[in-house]
Formats: structure tokens, C-alpha cells, sequence
């Protein structure tokens, strides 16, 4: 008589993250990738922090998300250039996470994003895996994977070359494309922001980027720009101040040249 196998044992039997290779060994594909990684997680971090005060988040950036245990390992893993998680923790077990393990976590990502250094050919790819099997390549479409599998509830692809951004909403098990609002943004209706593209310079580079911004239009900043904000608020204060003080001063002078004495 075969006995049931016990979906727990099944899965501690499985790989955990510190197993699995945490690179496939390739480079990253130009300068601009990881700044806008960083820009992009700097940025939305107050409000993920809100929506999480209890810190369970991760964001990973060109980290592994292993959906199938395959040989070798690297060909059952995507690893998007921007994603977060909600509702898991940072760390497992006080480590810091190699890849983020499917089969383990069971939670999907909220919203992938990958910057495409092409035209965006490779993340559009909706090759299903029985076709790629088929065909004897290595692994199904980028796209196929995200939406019928890792199911990330928003796809996010940014055309680096040409400053364009698509994004993708899962409903009902398929991913639409979500519509531009007026000012040219994607929102992000549960996290309540926006996704677009932002002319500007960040880390010495003059650049189109990728950023996020309120419901109400405001530019998410980064911990740097709110501290610049914040010098040019106290500089403008002080301004304020010295410019009532001459006024002031000029006055009295005119009161006292009039024979009043402006303290009595």
C-alpha cells in the first residue's frame, strides 16, 4: 500500500536559498542598471516602511527567484532587476538572502521590473515551457514565466535606449497592460504611487530614469534629495530672517532720524 507523501517533508527535501547559486555568472548590462536599482528602492522605501511597520519586506535587485528545481539550478531561476515582496522577512534565520526560493516563500512578488537593454524582445517572450522543451532551448519566455508562474501582480519593463516604460497588470490569471494616466504615469493603485520617467541627474549622470511618484503627482525623493530639499528650506528660512532684520534695522534708523526712539 503506497503511503501519501506529506507536502511539509516534500518541501524541506527541496533546496533553501543559502543551496542554490545566488549568480548565473553574467554581467550586468550597463552602468545605468544599478544606480537606477538603487534610485528606484531608495525612493519607495518611506512608503514601504509605512505599509510595513513591522519590516517584513525584502526588495531584491538582480537577486534569483528560483520557480523550479532544475539542472542545473541557474536555468530554473529568473532574477528581474527590481522586485519586492511584501509580507516576508528580510532575512532567514539572521542571513542575508541569497535568492528568493518559490517553493519555500510560496508568496509571489507585488511588482517585478527589468530593464531591457534591447528592445525589450527578451522580456516580452511568451514561450511556454512545453515549447521550449520542444525546441530543446534552455528555458521558457521571460513573460510566460512571470505571468503563468512566479505571478507577480504588476510587470514593469523599462526600455532603457529609448526612455519607455510598459507595464503589465495580472487579472483574472493574464496580465493587461496597464493605461498611462495624464501625466504620462502608470499607478500602482495598491501601494498608491506611480511609475514613470523622470529627466534628470542622479549619481553624476544626466539621464532619463525610472521613478516612482505619488497619487497626487509628487516626485517620491530619494534620503539625499530630501536632505538637499530640506538645506535649501532652512537656507531660504534663514534669508527670510536677515532680510526682516535689515528691514528692521532700516526702520529704526529712519524713526531715530526722525527724532523717534524706536524702543521707547
Amino acid at each position: 500500500m503506497t503511503s501519501a507523501v506529506n507536502p511539509s517533508t516534500l518541501t524541506t527535501a527541496l533546496p533553501d536559498h543559502t543551496q542554490l547559486p545566488e549568480s548565473d555568472g553574467t554581467f550586468v548590462k550597463n552602468f545605468q542598471e544599478h544606480p537606477q536599482s538603487i534610485l528606484l528602492t531608495d525612493s519607495i522605501e518611506p512608503i514601504l516602511e509605512q505599509r510595513h511597520p513591522d519590516g517584513q519586506y525584502c526588495i531584491g535587485q538582480d537577486c534569483g527567484i528560483y520557480w523550479r528545481l532544475t539542472d542545473p539550478p541557474e536555468r530554473g531561476a529568473e532574477a528581474p532587476d527590481w522586485f519586492y515582496v511584501p509580507n516576508v522577512p528580510p532575512t532567514l534565520n539572521g542571513q542575508i538572502r541569497r535568492s528568493y526560493v518559490l517553493w519555500q516563500e510560496l508568496i509571489p512578488p507585488f511588482i517585478v521590473i527589468e530593464f531591457a537593454s534591447g528592445d525589450g524582445s527578451e522580456e516580452r517572450n511568451s514561450t511556454p515551457l512545453s515549447r521550449a522543451e520542444q525546441q530543446g532551448t534552455q528555458k521558457p519566455g521571460k513573460y510566460w514565466i512571470y505571468e503563468q508562474v512566479i505571478r507577480p501582480a504588476y510587470y514593469g519593463i523599462y526600455e532603457v535606449n529609448c526612455a519607455r516604460v510598459e507595464v503589465y497588470c495580472l487579472v483574472a490569471g493574464q496580465y493587461q497592460l496597464v493605461t498611462a494616466n495624464e501625466r504620462g504615469h502608470y499607478p500602482i493603485s495598491t501601494l498608491r504611487v506611480e511609475l514613470g520617467i523622470w529627466q534628470g541627474r542622479y549619481q553624476n549622470s544626466e539621464l532619463p530614469w525610472l521613478r516612482w511618484w505619488d497619487e497626487q503627482g509628487n516626485l517620491l525623493l530619494t534620503g539625499h534629495e530630501q536632505a538637499e530639499l530640506e538645506r535649501q528650506r532652512a537656507e531660504q528660512a534663514e534669508s527670510h530672517l536677515e532680510q526682516e532684520r535689515q528691514r528692521a534695522e532700516r526702520l529704526a534708523a529712519q524713526l531715530r532720524a526722525a527724532g523717534i526712539e524706536p524702543d521707547a
